[in-house]
């Protein structure tokens, strides 16, 4: 059975005072987000941005080559289109759905109208802005420095963070494609988590079977992530409310 959708399961408009909620609510629309669905392209002017609630959405730098490199991942914790409200209106990234589900869209230039009212929404936005530089910027070191074996495991867990529970559908065509690696280098490297009894693979479903020990063999990039989400969104009804005490100057 399908779980009934709401907003509030996104985290950012979960958090949203109620005033501000119910302003945007009207505005929401419900939309499903199927495997593989492109969202936008680099260079479009984003006409709509997304706020996913099952759904996990990977955000790619693509090469003139066709070569393709996953730079960030966006999940029940954030929005898409963070170029809206920052003033570019347009990326240079290639968003597609990388876990099939549903979430919320709303016209970009509404958006971009409650971020310039300076108020609570607006510091919220802001702050998620942050953990999301913190995840491009830990990404491209993770691409540079390690190993596939140990990008594979942070892909993972950041990915397993936005869902419910422990598995995920998706190829090793798919994950390649996410790692900007080799599909044979991805076979070799879900062969060895599995051997180690960290993950069960097979047809494109990985589900994992010891989240310590998963945890425990990925480097250091997933946690880094992790602690700067954790510190930065940490109770966002609480966040708000500090706003509208101390608004932003």
């Amino acid at each position: 059975m399908e779980v009934a959708q709401t907003p509030h399961m996104n985290h950012l408009l979960d958090a949203l005072l109620k005033a501000d909620y119910d302003r945007l609510f009207p505005n929401l629309e419900l939309v499903e987000m199927k495997l593989g669905q492109v969202l936008c392209e680099s260079g479009d002017k984003l006409k709509h941005v997304y706020f996913p609630t099952t759904s996990i959405v990977s955000l790619l730098y693509v090469m003139e080559s066709g070569a393709s490199a996953e730079i960030a991942v966006v999940g029940n914790e954030g929005i898409l289109g963070v170029p809206v409200f920052l003033g570019g209106d347009s990326t240079l990234s290639r968003a597609v759905v990388q876990s099939a589900g549903y979430g919320y869209r709303m016209k970009a230039q509404l958006l971009k109208c409650e971020f310039n009212q300076s108020g609570p929404l607006q510091h919220l936005l802001l702050r998620y802005t942050q953990a999301l530089i913190t995840q491009m910027a830990q990404t491209a070191v993770c691409n540079r420095h390690h190993s596939v074996e140990q990008q594979l495991c942070r892909w993972l867990l950041l990915s397993l963070d936005q869902l419910s529970g422990n598995e995920l559908n998706m190829t090793q065509e798919l994950i390649a494609n996410m790692l900007g690696v080799r599909r044979e280098g991805v076979t070799e490297a879900a062969g060895a988590l599995q051997n180690l009894g960290l993950i069960q693979y097979r047809r494109g479903h990985i589900k994992v079977t010891d989240r310590a020990g998963f945890e425990a063999k990925s480097c250091e990039c997933y946690q880094v992530v992790k602690d700067e989400f954790d510190r930065l969104l940490p109770d966002l009804h609480s966040i708000l409310h500090q706003s509208v005490l101390r608004p932003i100057r």
